[in-house]
C-alpha cells in the first residue's frame, strides 16, 4: 500500500535550489495556492545562505517547535537534497522536485563568485569548504522512502533523471517524459503533489 498522510500538514517548509530564492516560480506558485486555498497552514520558504551548514542550521532552528506529526518539507534541486536531510532527521514526509543527488560532486565546478538567479545583480561567493559541508550532511540510505514523493523530469538538462530515480527508489515517483530542470510545466503536476500532501481546497 502506498504511504498516505493521516491528515494534511499544518506546517509546510519549502527549500529552494542553488542560486535560487523564494522568488522561484514553483515556490511562488505554491505560496499563492496555499494563501488562496489553505491560509491556515503555516508556510515558510526562507532565503537560504550559500553555506550548506548555515542553511541547515537556519532551517532546523526555524522549525524546532513545529509539530512532528503535522509538518512536511518540499525541496527543488539542491533544496531537494536539503529537504531529504531535514525529513530524515525529523521523520517528516517530504516532496522532492528534480532533486540533487550528489551536490558535493556537482557543485564543485561552481566554486567562486555566482550571480543570484532571480536577481543577477546580486552576487555571492560559493566557497570550497561548502563542498565538504555538503558531503558531511549526506543523509545516507533513505529511511522510509515511501514517505517521499519524487517529481522527476527525464528532460532535466542539469541532472540525471536515472540517478534521481535510483536514489529515490521506494518513493512515490512521478517521472515526466519531458519537461526540464526548472519544471516549466509545474502547473500540470501540481495536483498530484498536493494530493500526496492531502492538501485540497478548504470547503
Amino acid at each position: 500500500m502506498p504511504f498516505s498522510l493521516a491528515a494534511a500538514p499544518t506546517h509546510l517548509l519549502y527549500l529552494h535550489g542553488f542560486r535560487s530564492s523564494p522568488k522561484s516560480f514553483k515556490a511562488q506558485r505554491l505560496a499563492a495556492w496555499m494563501a488562496e486555498h489553505r491560509p491556515e497552514v503555516h508556510w515558510w520558504c526562507p532565503q537560504l545562505p550559500p553555506s550548506p551548514r548555515e542553511a541547515l542550521a537556519l532551517v532546523m532552528e526555524g522549525t524546532a517547535d513545529w509539530p512532528a506529526e503535522r509538518s512536511a518539507v518540499l525541496g527543488s534541486s539542491l533544496g531537494g537534497y536539503y529537504a531529504t536531510v531535514v525529513a530524515q532527521a525529523r521523520g517528516w514526509p517530504w516532496v522532492v522536485m528534480n532533486p540533487a543527488v550528489d551536490p558535493a560532486r556537482d557543485l564543485a565546478a561552481y566554486i567562486g563568485e555566482q550571480p543570484a538567479f532571480h536577481t543577477p545583480e546580486e552576487r555571492f561567493f560559493f566557497r570550497a569548504e561548502y563542498i565538504e559541508e555538503l558531503r558531511a550532511m549526506h543523509p545516507g540510505p533513505l529511511q522510509h522512502p515511501e514517505r517521499c514523493y519524487a517529481l522527476i523530469a527525464r528532460g532535466d538538462e542539469l541532472l540525471s533523471w536515472q540517478e534521481m530515480a535510483a536514489c529515490y527508489a521506494g518513493a512515490q515517483q512521478h517521472v515526466i517524459a519531458g519537461s526540464d530542470h526548472a519544471l516549466s510545466d509545474f502547473e500540470d503536476h501540481l495536483p498530484l503533489l498536493l494530493n500526496f500532501l492531502h492538501l485540497t481546497p478548504a470547503t
